[in-house]
């Protein structure tokens, strides 16, 4: 079987403050968008939601952005919790990075090590959904 990653999806609380986020911090482009009104076997009920589609490169980003019901719960704070623990992005220099990503609206996550070889940060976007930044 041959598997390929199509995009990943993040849950946001506040759509035009992710938009910032993923685009302006992290130089995503904002593409397609569906505003849409429907059933959902996974809330149990009539969803109305926003999906909103950011590309850089060949790397998808789709945020759901939920009017009704509102978004519940909180993203992995520790390594170990189940599911998705962190998006992971290199760059050249990984103070300035995540400088501009606070600047931006994203939060430096306490604890992180940007003297580690090589040098390494975790900063979390509006949500609490974590990134690392990895430099070259």
């Amino acid at each position: 079987m041959d598997f390929a990653l199509r995009h990943v999806g993040i849950c946001v609380g506040d759509l035009d403050r992710s938009i910032r986020f993923y685009g302006e911090g992290l130089g995503f482009v904002v593409t397609e968008r569906y505003d849409l009104e429907r059933e959902m076997a996974e809330i149990n009920g009539t969803a109305r939601v926003t999906l909103q589609f950011l590309e850089r490169g060949a790397t998808r980003i789709e945020l759901l952005a939920f009017a009704e019901p509102r978004p519940v719960g909180s993203p992995s704070a520790v390594r170990n919790q189940l599911g998705l623990t962190h998006l992971c992005f290199v760059v050249p220099d990984v103070h300035a990075a995540t400088v501009h990503l606070v600047d931006c609206g994203g939060t430096l996550v306490v604890g992180s090590q940007p003297g580690a070889d090589p040098p390494t940060a975790f900063v979390s976007d509006p949500d609490g959904t974590r990134i690392e930044l990895i430099g070259t």
